[in-house]
């Protein structure tokens, strides 16, 4: 894939799996949803006390991989830096994240049920790129 078309594949709405490293124990891989626009940062929401949050706070890097499941199978997986961590989102953040994968309303009873004060957004800064598309010839 060319730099526009990863970066356009990762901007929509797949569910992402976070791969991150582990001391001690094999790396933690597991779906999340996520925010990125173009040529911006990847944002993901978990909570700190996590099983999420305390693998990436300990290794202050991730990847996260997207694929698209039905033919002509494409994927993009991207590395990089954490390069922020302590905040909780803000209302809005948390919200965009969710209505990428939900209904407005059913997004928004999602930000209120688990948006809290143990919630933390992290920002990924996008270093690392491997993609494919199986479409082309």
């Amino acid at each position: 894939m060319t730099v526009t078309e990863r970066e356009k594949f990762l901007a929509e709405p797949h569910v992402g799996v976070l791969a991150v490293a582990r001391d001690g124990q094999p790396p933690l891989a597991v779906p999340i949803w996520y925010d990125y626009e173009p040529g911006g940062e990847l944002l993901l929401w978990t909570q700190r006390g996590s099983a999420k949050g305390r693998a990436i706070q300990a290794a202050g890097e991730l990847s996260l991989s997207v694929q698209q499941e039905t033919r002509p199978y494409r994927y993009v997986t991207v590395s990089g830096p954490v390069v922020a961590a302590s905040e909780a989102p803000t209302d809005a953040e948390a919200f965009r994240i969710a209505a990428r994968y939900s209904p407005d309303d059913q997004a928004r009873a999602f930000v209120d049920g688990r948006l809290n004060e143990g919630s933390v957004l992290i920002r990924v800064r996008p270093e690392k790129w491997l993609s494919s598309d199986h479409g082309k010839a």
